[in-house]
């Protein structure tokens, strides 16, 4: 993959998803009259970030992509459940319902809003899944608030270790390809969603999926998704890895245009002591919607221990 085809996919769907199976529409903050709130958590600022429960049973904590929402998970849900877990998951702040501030998308704060959930919840013993952006959440906030609530971590398709070129960095893309996207992003991110939506889905995905990614992508304010994507190409994520001690699992495609396996996955699973990379031939960024029944025969096999 040269540059150009790399600056133009990076990232794209980089967390993307479907989304809004699981969860209702996105709800207006002015929540109109005979609207149903949300269940919601507050971050250490009030931040309402809403969340859901399914299942019973040992807790998986899915996390989902960047300017996407938790109905991502519309194939996991269901496979976990049924399989006896407890499923929680929650939107990010500005994404799905939660509430949109115009602060906070910073990985310090996400990784707070993270540990809100799991602390007002009152989860223990779980397995974390993440996708994307969401791994990155994951790995910052086990570096700055433990793991003692943690058993076991999944990291699919990740955007760790480090995505911005530096001298120690030089599998990076160049900070003026990663500017240049943000500015595309700026002038019209519809038609930017559009652009690259393709390569993170299979060929074979229906074009009704494919459209309904794009749809779920261009929800989440473009304010809030450029901040978001600036925060997770310039955070460097190795040192949190280096620190991490629960058994991880990676799953990662090697047809992933988003996050390419060789600079994200790869590099995140050689920083993890004891981690174990799984890839998926022919799989893209959005493996969890494409390949959704070997990913979730991971997940599940994983945070059994087996």
């Amino acid at each position: 993959m040269n540059r150009r085809t790399l600056f133009q996919s990076i990232l794209a769907v980089a967390a993307s998803g479907t989304a809004a199976s699981a969860l209702p529409a996105r709800a207006s903050s002015s929540h109109a009259a005979g609207a149903i709130r949300p269940r919601v958590i507050r971050g250490a600022d009030g931040c309402e970030l809403a969340y859901s429960e399914w299942g019973a049973g040992p807790t998986v904590l899915l996390v989902h992509s960047w300017s996407m929402s938790s109905g991502i998970w519309r194939h996991q849900v269901r496979a976990l459940t049924q399989a006896g877990f407890r499923v929680v998951m929650f939107d990010r702040r500005g994404h799905g319902r939660s509430q949109m501030t115009g602060r906070g998308y910073d990985f310090d704060t996400l990784a707070g809003d993270l540990a809100a959930v799991i602390d007002q919840l009152k989860l223990s013993d779980m397995t974390l899944v993440g996708h994307s952006m969401g791994t990155a959440e994951i790995v910052h906030y086990l570096a700055r608030h433990g793991a003692q609530r943690v058993r076991r971590v999944v990291l699919l398709a990740p955007t760790t270790p480090f995505l911005t070129k530096t001298d120690d960095n030089p599998m990076g893309i160049e900070r003026i390809m990663l500017e240049a996207n943000r500015d595309k992003m700026l002038a019209d991110f519809p038609k930017w969603a559009a652009d690259n939506a393709g390569p993170y889905f299979r060929p074979s995905t229906s074009p009704e999926t494919v459209a309904w990614g794009q749809r779920m992508l261009i929800d989440t304010p473009t304010p809030v998704a450029v901040a978001c994507m600036e925060a997770l190409t310039t955070h460097d994520f190795r040192p949190d890895l280096e620190r991490i001690s629960v058994p991880v699992l990676i799953v990662h495609g090697d047809a992933d245009a988003s996050a390419p396996l060789a600079i994200t996955g790869m590099r995140t699973a050689s920083l993890i002591k004891g981690a174990r990379l799984v890839v998926i031939p022919g799989a893209p960024h959005g493996l969890y919607e494409t390949d959704a029944a070997r990913v979730n025969d991971e997940i599940i096999a994983f945070a059994r221990g087996t």
